[in-house]
């Protein structure tokens, strides 16, 4: 896939974290893992970290993954949530740019090849984890309540999606969904 369609191309799409393969990403030499935070990990703007996150998050960190939250999202917001479920973070990430990304490997001492993002947003996420060569996973959003400027880019996206549908990608089957 060649031109702007390449730059929002996950390299996988599946319903949620919990479906994503931890030990394929670890065999494949995966070691940090940095995430979105709303309608990634958890609803927008929800503030406490639920229990099955927690536990997935425990699994990741105890096969040795290294996690960095980079969201969009004010500081006090991710900070707090960063501080409950333990993580690092990088707020107000500017996504798609590419500096909070490269911070984070930095931070981390991680290569492009060692590292993973994972996110609700093609335009965001997908498109800034590409741009710095970083294996990217594509998400279903957990919840329809988003901040109004994510709803307007949603659709886009929209547009953007049916298009990498035309070309292969698979959208995960909704009835699979936790």
């Amino acid at each position: 896939m060649t031109g702007w369609l390449q730059h929002l191309t996950p390299k996988e799409y599946v319903h949620s974290v919990y479906h994503i393969d931890l030990d394929k990403l670890w065999e494949d030499g995966k070691r940090l893992l940095l995430s979105d935070l709303d309608n990634t990990l958890v609803g927008w703007n929800h503030p406490h970290v639920p229990e099955e996150l927690a536990v997935w998050l425990l699994q990741a960190k105890q096969r040795g993954f290294e996690i960095c939250l980079i969201s969009n999202n004010r500081g006090d917001r991710v900070q707090e949530f960063a501080e409950q479920s333990g993580l690092a973070a990088i707020a107000a990430a500017r996504k798609p740019r590419p500096d909070a990304f490269l911070r984070a490997m930095n931070q981390f001492g991680r290569r492009p090849e060692e590292t993973v993002m994972i996110g609700d947003q093609l335009f965001t996420d997908i498109r800034g984890g590409n741009a710095v060569g970083i294996h990217t996973v594509l998400v279903l959003p957990i919840d329809r309540r988003e901040w109004w400027g994510t709803r307007v880019v949603r659709r886009l996206e929209w547009f953007a999606m049916r298009s990498l549908v035309k070309r292969g990608l698979v959208i995960p089957d909704q009835s699979e969904r936790r």
